[in-house]
């Protein structure tokens, strides 16, 4: 059996795909930018502080947990410095016994125990904004003094209730344009972080925030 798509069809597809792309992260981007830089410069002043990045995620976000690592470790850009940073996705041996020992919900939460100091940052992603194991392991993290960052999709209650340091809620359903906004939010994290370093005399500051307008 064979199906037949015009092309008409497929150009109308993929019109449709690239708008709602495109208006989803104009609109999330454009909500969220104080919010992003402040993200940033908290980030960046933790780093400064000898703190690493420690990202988790469940199944396709855990590449994300992976990417946003990586990057850090490694910087694409030459002449970037490397900053130390961990995917507690990583670990399977430790994933698949925590998982067998105590369950999905106390997954990272183990490992946060184990490895975060306070001075770290705990970045958590779920594109439904449903996952009671990142919040949770997001909340231990919250209290052991780690500045904590969640990246959400949809509604994300159960974010929202965490209070976390910040919470990015990308509100749409189709996890391909959640996925895409959470990549570019963490490749600004990424560069934005770079730019602070370049300032470290501002980073050394007691200063608590940055002037957005300045």
């Amino acid at each position: 059996m064979s199906i037949k798509t015009s092309i008409p069809d497929l150009l109308t597809l993929i019109s449709r795909r690239f708008e709602q792309s495109i208006s989803v992260s104009e609109a999330f981007f454009t909500r969220e930018a104080e919010q992003i830089a402040r993200a940033c410069w908290a980030v960046a002043r933790r780093f400064h502080q000898g703190g690493r990045l420690l990202a988790f995620g469940n199944g396709a976000c855990a590449t994300d947990a992976q990417h946003v690592a990586v990057e850090f470790v490694h910087p694409v850009i030459v002449g970037k410095r490397a900053l130390p940073a961990l995917a507690l996705t990583n670990d399977s041996a430790a994933l698949s016994t925590l998982a067998a020992g105590d369950g999905t919900r106390q997954l990272f939460i183990r490992q946060i125990e184990a490895l975060a100091r306070p001075q770290d940052v705990a970045l958590g992603f779920s594109l439904d904004g449903r996952c009671e194991n990142i919040v949770a392991a997001l909340e231990a993290a919250k209290h052991r003094g780690l500045l904590t960052l969640g990246l959400a999709g949809c509604e994300a209650d159960l974010f929202r209730q965490a209070e976390l340091a910040f919470c990015f809620v990308v509100p749409a359903r189709d996890p391909l344009v959640i996925q895409e906004t959470h990549e570019t939010l963490y490749h600004i994290l990424w560069e934005l972080v770079h730019i602070f370093f370049e300032h470290e005399g501002l980073l050394a500051s007691e200063a608590d925030g940055i002037n957005i307008d300045a």
